[in-house]
């Protein structure tokens, strides 16, 4: 490579990296860029390697001192200069402990540390003793080259993970609870008494249903988010999808006096699993009939729209004139677990899980949930998903 073709390709890269950041988050780069070495592209092999790394990367010598960094180690060390002193923009103990163990033993160190500031985030950090040749009449000088792994989206995953656990074991364990109580007193003191015993048993009944429909839940999210990328192909016809749910929950409807209004354009065909869209409906519409049961009316509509781009896409809302719920919630309702009030979530049977499930299986069909609700003014919870093409689908296909 002729030093012309190096620096157009240096030029290039630095564009690149100047576009990136920019679109990250808008970073007055000619500021940044000013603050990283202004030798750079005449520098050795090893500063320009530095400069392409993807992870953030620090060089530094002896004394501590910066000599090159890359743009990505602005996002973590935002006040670093070149030429000055490393403590002063990066403040952390357990890091400056592990370079100076490293500049001492001249062996590779791993040490992992958390900021706080603006938001917690958390990073590993290896520095590696680095030896370049100088002039022959000064040898070799030493360095140390520091590179950083943002840890944060595994620790979130892992954080993720423990609450899950934690959460389903808790809902797992209270109908457990209830059936080891009510089985050692029907074995005890309940023994000859019979209505005492027939009571019993449907509350075992009961909580024997909780739990299978939880494990039920369980089940179905992890399959759904096993195959979360792979768009369904199958031709549905969501007008039947949405009468099907509505036929199947007539009963439930009955039993709380609530009337369920479907109001329908022509039978509307997209690309799904009938199953799992019947799933999410049957959560949404069993919702709007438990919790907002007080309006005494369910509207389920369903009708061909389009984005903002003029893309066309099929809208299935479902209203009730209950009490609505409070603006806080709203953010968190699909949410696993998540529940406006535990006491009355339990009391309707549910498991925590269904909107969940409603938001993975319309994620999966390339879909969205929104949720519109006030205190005292019902809520709709309306899922978009797009209309099935067959033209398109073949040109996919080939």
């Amino acid at each position: 490579m002729t030093a012309t073709d190096q620096k157009g390709w240096l030029a290039r890269l630095q564009a690149a990296w100047t576009a990136a950041w920019q679109a990250l988050g808008g970073i007055d780069m000619e500021v940044e860029r000013s603050r990283l070495p202004a030798t750079l592209p005449q520098a050795p092999l090893l500063e320009n390697l530095i400069a392409v790394l993807p992870v953030p990367t620090i060089l530094i010598d002896r004394n501590e001192t910066v000599r090159a960094f890359n743009l990505a180690a602005i996002d973590i060390a935002p006040v670093l200069q070149q030429g000055q002193p490393m403590l002063i923009g990066l403040r952390v103990p357990e890091l400056i402990d592990a370079v100076r163990r490293a500049g001492a033993t001249r062996q590779s160190q791993r040490v992992e540390f958390e900021q706080r500031v603006p938001h917690p985030r958390y990073f590993e950090a290896f520095i590696n003793p680095v030896s370049l040749p100088a002039d022959p009449a000064d040898g070799r000088v030493d360095y140390l080259l520091i590179a950083f792994n943002d840890l944060t989206p595994l620790r979130r995953v892992e954080e993720m993970r423990a609450d899950f656990v934690a959460n389903a074991s808790h809902e797992l364990r209270t109908p457990l609870a209830a059936l080891l109580g009510f089985i050692e007193t029907l074995q005890g003191s309940a023994r000859d008494d019979a209505p005492m015993r027939e009571k019993f048993l449907g509350i075992m009944r009961e909580q024997a249903a909780r739990m299978a429909r939880l494990i039920d839940d369980l089940l179905s999210l992890s399959r759904i988010e096993l195959n979360v990328h792979v768009r369904p192909s199958a031709e549905v016809d969501l007008v039947g999808v949405v009468r099907q749910v509505a036929d199947g929950l007539q009963m439930l409807a009955r039993d709380r006096d609530v009337t369920v209004h479907i109001s329908a354009d022509e039978p509307i065909t997209i690309a799904g699993e009938r199953d799992e869209l019947v799933r999410a409906f049957e959560n949404l519409v069993e919702n709007a009939l438990k919790y907002g049961s007080e309006g005494k009316r369910v509207d389920l509509g369903v009708r061909r729209v389009q984005t903002k781009s003029g893309i066309p896409e099929a809208e299935v809302s479902v209203r009730d004139y209950g009490p609505g719920i409070p603006a806080q919630h709203l953010p968190r309702l699909t949410e696993r677990f998540y529940r406006v009030n535990a006491t009355t979530s339990r009391a309707q049977g549910g498991t925590g899980l269904g909107l969940a499930l409603v938001k993975h299986i319309l994620h999966r069909h390339g879909g969205r949930l929104t949720i519109d609700s006030r205190e005292g003014s019902g809520a709709t919870f309306t899922a978009y998903l797009p209309i099935h093409s067959p033209r398109s689908a073949k040109v996919k296909n080939i």
